[in-house]
């Protein structure tokens, strides 16, 4: 007996930043770099039409999918209806809490859509967090936030990611892996929680504040940079700096998350928001 044909599926929508990852080699990167675990559930974000799904499903002893896309949510709940292990969710990955679809230890992975690509990040390194994430996101802000101290590309999204989990670019992605074909290549960027992060969830909002005030005067050094950002004179700002241990010469761009938390809690008062 023959089985029903598979529906239509529909086409990619610009709204939602849609571009299916078709190259298989890629996808299977995808699954190496999350390495499913026994015992553990797999939470992906976006599943689309179900490329890299597939590849989980086989891999995962428990899936996840969280799809936006009302019109794919029963495309793929049909596709995985003889798959106990996998379950789909229709949902706005920025609106849906992740821990509460999960038990016990669970990982994240996913095709993230570029325009909200770092909210989602952000918001997966919440506690609690997924024990690993891999993301194929637009390959300058993968190498943006794996970024070294002192690397041209290091910058606050840099300090903000990496004071909270390793970071690392495992593979390139060209646009043709894709279809439609975006207008950047992407990279499979893997974030792995921090043991001991840089700073406390208390700590969260302060620091970023503080780090993106300082790159926004990446050029200056950090005597200029302290003064400015806490509104004091000469002699306490580099008085701070010297019991933090950094030279008054330096630019934020050399600093590392760690030193960034030396400052935050060696300051006299919160660093002025940069936004006014």
């Amino acid at each position: 007996m023959s089985q029903p044909p598979r529906p239509s599926l529909p086409p990619a929508r610009k709204r939602l930043g849609q571009h299916f990852l078709t190259d298989r080699s890629a996808l299977e990167r995808i699954v190496q770099a999350i390495d499913p675990r026994p015992g553990e559930t797999i939470v992906e974000i976006g599943p689309g039409r179900g490329a890299l799904t597939d590849l989980l499903a086989a891999r995962a002893e428990r899936l996840v999918c969280v799809e936006v896309d009302p019109l794919l949510v029963p495309i793929l709940t049909a596709r995985y209806a003889d798959r106990p292990h996998v379950t789909i969710v229709e949902g706005d990955v920025l609106e849906v809490s992740l821990p509460s679809l999960v038990e016990g230890s669970w990982a994240l992975v996913g095709n993230v859509p570029y325009y909200i690509t770092t909210p989602i990040i952000f918001q997966a390194l919440r506690t609690p967090r997924p024990s690993r994430m891999v993301f194929l996101v637009q390959r300058e802000v993968a190498e943006r936030v794996a970024a070294a101290p002192g690397d041209d590309a290091y910058g606050a999204l840099s300090a903000n990611v990496q004071a909270l989990a390793h970071a690392e670019v495992v593979a390139r992605v060209p646009a043709g892996a894709f279809y439609p074909r975006p207008k950047v290549d992407s990279a499979i960027l893997r974030l792995t929680p921090r043991a001991d992060p840089v700073v406390t969830p208390e700590e969260e909002v302060a620091f970023s504040r503080m780090v993106q005030g300082a790159f926004g005067q990446r050029r200056k050094q950090m005597r200029r940079v302290v003064r400015e950002l806490f509104g004091l004179g000469a002699e306490a700002a580099e008085a701070l700096l010297a019991r933090c241990g950094i030279d008054v010469a330096l630019r934020p761009e050399t600093l590392s998350p760690e030193a960034f938390a030396r400052i935050l809690r060696a300051a006299p008062t919160a660093p002025r928001d940069p936004s006014r």
